[in-house]
Parts: structure tokens; sequence; C-alpha cells
């Protein structure tokens, strides 16, 4: 678990157990996001950070992939869409299944299908700047929906945390980042909510 923590910069931060084999990347890109209590800082809210992020989360995909993704150089335009596709897809992830209105949320991307000198064919992202990001997370969400790995990966339901996760329990029925943290604070809110109102029927005497 240390190492792989070494690997994924934004997701070490948050002391969380990273997502497995290339869809750590795409828990990075979700855990550059501000979130937890006190909040971390956005690390992709401007250029240059963003760069630094991108740098060692391609590092972080390559050791687990054993690929090279080659080098993007960020723009600040680059960095503000980056960040968009990022926030979409935390919106997309906290949606029902059949999302908001039927519209997607994020982006169609180009990708190329290579055969490698094996014959295994593998996805590789294609455009220029953000997109390649993009396109690198989308590839390892198409992975992890058919291998079974995506739905672990979630947000927390705590407002006050919203920290990225990968849900590690035997049903996948987890909801917060943390139980003892996260689960007890939303418990208590709701406690005390219900004290205001009266109390449930069942709870009133």
């Amino acid at each position: 678990m240390e190492h792989d923590l070494i690997l994924w910069p934004a997701t070490a931060r948050y002391e969380l157990d990273p997502a497995p084999g290339g869809l750590g990347f795409v828990h990075d890109l979700l855990s550059t996001a501000p979130a937890g209590k006190p909040r971390q800082p956005d690390l992709i809210a401007d250029q240059v950070p963003a760069q630094d992020w991108l740098d060692a989360a391609f590092a972080g995909w390559a050791a687990v992939s054993g690929r090279t993704p080659g080098s993007v150089t960020l723009t600040a335009r680059d960095t503000a869409a980056l960040r968009a596709f990022r926030n979409a897809l935390r919106r997309q992830m906290t949606l029902p299944a059949d999302g908001a209105d039927g519209r997607p949320l994020l982006p169609h991307l180009a990708v190329t299908l290579r055969p490698d000198s094996s014959g295994r064919v593998q996805a590789e992202p294609r455009g220029n700047g953000w997109q390649v990001v993009a396109a690198l997370a989308l590839i390892e969400i198409f992975q992890a929906q058919h291998d079974g790995t995506w739905q672990r990966l979630k947000i927390c339901r705590n407002q006050r945390c919203e920290g990225a996760f990968y849900d590690r329990s035997r049903n996948n029925s987890g909801v917060w980042h943390n139980v003892r943290v996260c689960g007890n604070q939303a418990n208590l809110r709701a406690y005390r909510v219900r004290q205001q109102s009266g109390g449930t029927a069942e709870e009133r005497p």
C-alpha cells in the first residue's frame, strides 16, 4: 500500500488506498479536487501545479501498466478543460444509474486500437493536451467497467468530505471514505435533525 501511495500524488494526500492498476490513474485525477476536512487545495486549479500533478500521475500509470503514456504539456486552456472534465466525471459518479436526464455529462474522445507484437489489442488515447489525459481516463474506466472494478470507485457521500475512495468491502456497500470519520459525522447530523424535528414516529413516546 505504501508503494502505491507514492505512485499517486493526489490520492496520497488523503492517505487512502488507491484503486488497483490503471484505475489508480482515474482515482488520482478525481483526488485532485478539493475534498476532505479541512479541504485540500485543487491540484489542477492552475497550470503549473496541474503540470506537476500530471507528470507524477503519468509516471504512476507507467509504473502500474508497463506502458509509456507519452509527454503532454498543459496550457492554461488545457488546464481549465481538464478541470471541467474531472468535475463532470465526479458529477456523473454521484448520479443515479440512469443519469439525470439521459444526456451524457462526459465528452466524446478519440482513441486508437493498436495490436502489440503478441497480437494483444491495446487502446491508446488520441488528441492533444487535456484530451490525451481525459481519453486515458476513459480507457481505464472502460476496462474497469468490464472487469467489475469501476463500481467500487466512489465519491464519499459526506458532503463535507466528497473524497474519492475505492470500496474494498466484500459486498461493495461502502458510501463513506472512512466509516469512523465521515459515517459517524453524517449519522450524528441526521440524529440532530431528527431531534430538532421532534424525532420519528417510532422515536416519539
